[in-house]
């Protein structure tokens, strides 16, 4: 990514091998508009097939990761001439979520969410699909659309994925809110700091693991660990091992040996975190 595109909703850095994706919309405690769904869309795409970019962070602007759904996108929805099934102005903007988020689940770059605050609705589902999510120690986490009269209907396949069926309905059917604490027990997050210093340490060490892991490896094992419980078990197996057979005959299997046998860092690793 030679340039990093305009955004109005979000901020972007790049450094060295991250991209920092700063979700800006702090007034509203980041809270999701079609223009943020867009804008999270075209960036994932832009990096999907770039080669200089290995991890995508995403955090949130002014003590908050993402307090759901835009009111004012719901209103805008609403006043808008209603239609049948696929028509409904609703169904569109809802949907358009879903696809974002179902982008970033299958990215092939590595993705951490740093929580912090409101972590509520689309921000909780965009949390449920990082490879990593770190909590900060004010992060609240919730599904409260039943309390709203309305569903998690496009993040809730997502949660039920990450933290599985019975713990799901618990979140979803009664409209909690948890702390970071009881998120880290269900498997919502990963490690939960007490500090902003602590925070900053657990990304910095979790980017250098990246550092160290192959890209190209790491991609396809991430592809490989999408279609489990998809697919029958035999034919997954079969072709992970012809997946294996080019990995450990291609490039980065020659080098990763070399290294190995050499006692050096691989030259994946040379690629500099700042």
């Amino acid at each position: 990514m030679e340039q990093l595109p305009q955004c109005e909703t979000l901020i972007l850095e790049k450094q060295g091998p991250t991209l920092v994706i700063t979700i800006n919309r702090p007034d509203v405690r980041n809270a999701m508009s079609l223009q943020m769904v867009a804008e999270l869309s075209t960036i994932f795409s832009e990096i999907e097939n770039d080669i200089s970019i290995r991890a995508a962070v995403l955090r949130g602007a002014g003590g908050h990761f993402c307090a759901g759904g835009d009111i004012k996108d719901m209103a805008g929805a609403r006043s808008q001439k209603a239609g049948e099934g696929r028509d409904d102005p609703f169904y569109k903007l809802n949907r358009a979520f879903g696809q974002m988020i179902q982008q970033v689940n299958e990215s092939s770059k590595v993705v951490i969410a740093i929580t912090e605050g409101a972590v509520m609705g689309g921000g909780f589902g965009l949390a449920c699909v990082s490879d990593l999510a770190i909590a900060g120690p004010t992060a609240k986490f919730g599904m409260p659309e039943t309390t709203l009269g309305v569903i998690p209907a496009q993040i809730a396949p997502f949660v039920v994925e990450r933290i599985g069926l019975t713990q799901a309905r618990r979140l979803a059917l009664l409209g909690l809110r948890i702390d970071a604490t009881e998120a880290c027990k269900l498997g919502i997050v990963h490690q939960v700091a007490e500090s902003e210093e602590q925070l900053s340490d657990m990304l910095n060490q979790a980017l250098e693991r990246v550092r160290l892991c192959a890209p190209d490896a790491t991609a396809e094992t991430k592809a490989l660990l999408h279609r489990v419980g998809h697919e029958a078990m035999a034919g997954l197996l079969d072709d992970a091992a012809e997946k294996f057979a080019a990995a450990i005959r291609g490039p980065e299997g020659a080098e990763g040996t070399m290294a190995f046998m050499q006692k050096r860092e691989p030259k994946w690793a040379e690629l500099p975190n700042q």
